[in-house]
């Protein structure tokens, strides 16, 4: 018993740190601009249901700490939801009378559906930013602080029977693009071919004195995260890095270099995200690698537990699992924005998606469209979590375990 408490722990607690620092900055976002552009608010909430902790402050914000820490909201004065809503012509008449009977004529202009369309789609538009900020300042502090190690992309060992020994790469070769793109590190030649699997890849490869192109194609193959211990189905080479000394080397960053750092990250697990994406649109991928809350929360513990490994102290315990954190946030953090400004009603991008047809019909969409589009929003995104529900439950081998219980 005490050992599934402290198995709780160690994945509950990491898990709630990295999924509230991350809502909490998108709230901020909403929060702050919202508040520079004279919006009104009425409740700063992370988590949701009854307030476990509620202070209202001296400009009538009441900052609440819910007990269901699974998200976050802003409430803006005069509805429970404003931020989500583009009021057609009826709706803002009503709800200007009502404003102006009981708070006075221009009361109304502190309310979010009268802030014109450009602070509008500005506020909304604030939480995502803030979760690209978050990504792009954590990775440039972790570049500067620590910098990173990095492997030259030379193969060191190509495994017999594999796409990589097919082609003809080998030993010594030392990968200087894929497909154009520029390879610095052994680590860019893997991210590059786990989602080109069945994709033929133009490998430039320096071998002695002499260029030479080498087009290989992944093979899809069950491979395992040596951190999480999760596998997905990726493209599969055949190739190690070489472990000669003079192929390993540490990298110090400045300050820009830091920051250009950041940004280059970021960039990065967007584009990536973006390819993925695409790939399933186009039955290339299966989807397997969509994660829900569970998984989030199991790949938090292993970060923690990796982290906190080897550590001959406390306090290299403490650090180690706040580097490992602040990683996964960052990670976490930029999908988080991404995700949120997909074209999809009940998200941030539905809502721009909603102002940027207000901008070029000069009036909002009509009230009955919206609604629907709100409805179709929600399936599609309760659809999606159920399926990365699913693959989640399937990672963490719980059918097989309930199986085996009850066989």
């Amino acid at each position: 018993m005490l050992h599934l408490l402290h198995q709780a722990l160690l994945y509950t607690a990491p898990f709630l740190i990295v999924l509230m620092v991350v809502i909490t900055v998108h709230e901020l976002g909403h929060f702050l601009v919202a508040r520079w552009c004279g919006v009104a608010i009425d409740q700063f909430s992370l988590g949701f249901g009854k307030a476990m902790f509620a202070r209202r402050d001296k400009s009538g914000v009441e900052w609440r700490i819910g007990w269901i820490p699974l998200g976050g909201y802003v409430r803006f004065a005069g509805d429970a939801n404003a931020a989500s809503m583009s009021p057609t012509g009826e709706d803002l008449a009503a709800l200007r009378r009502e404003i102006v009977a009981r708070e006075g004529v221009g009361a109304e202009l502190k309310y979010f559906p009268f802030k014109p369309l450009w602070q509008r789609a500005l506020v909304v538009l604030a939480g995502p930013v803030a979760n690209f900020a978050l990504s792009i300042v954590l990775f440039a502090a972790l570049l500067l602080a620590f910098g990173e190690t990095a492997h030259a992309p030379r193969i060191g060992q190509v495994f017999p029977g594999t796409p990589a020994a097919a082609a003809g790469l080998k030993p010594g070769d030392l990968v200087t693009a894929a497909d154009g793109r520029h390879i610095g590190d052994f680590r860019d030649i893997q991210a590059f071919t786990a989602l080109r699997s069945g994709d033929p890849v133009r490998f430039t490869v320096q071998r002695a004195d002499t260029l030479v192109e080498v087009t290989v194609t992944p093979e899809r193959k069950v491979l395992s995260n040596p951190i999480t211990g999760g596998s997905a189905r990726l493209g599969y080479l055949g190739i190690s890095a070489s472990t000669a000394p003079q192929d390993t080397f540490h990298r110090a960053y400045n300050p820009v270099e830091a920051l250009g750092g950041g940004v280059m990250r970021s960039w990065q697990q967007i584009d990536t995200t973006v390819f993925y994406l695409y790939r399933i649109v186009r039955g290339q991928e299966s989807g397997d690698q969509l994660r829900s809350l569970l998984g989030i929360a199991k790949t938090s513990g292993d970060f923690a537990h990796e982290g906190a490994y080897g550590a001959p102290n406390f306090a290299a315990k403490v650090l180690g699992v706040s580097v490992a954190l602040a990683t996964l946030i960052a990670a976490l953090s930029v999908n988080i924005g991404f995700a949120n400004l997909l074209p999809v009603p009940v998200l941030d991008g539905g809502h721009l998606l909603f102002y940027a047809y207000e901008a070029a019909a000069r009036r909002p969409l009509g009230a009955r469209v919206q609604a629907v589009g709100y409805r179709v929003g929600l399936a599609l995104l309760v659809g999606l979590m159920l399926f990365a529900t699913w693959n989640d439950l399937q990672q963490l081998r719980v059918f097989k375990i309930l199986g085996g219980l009850f066989s």
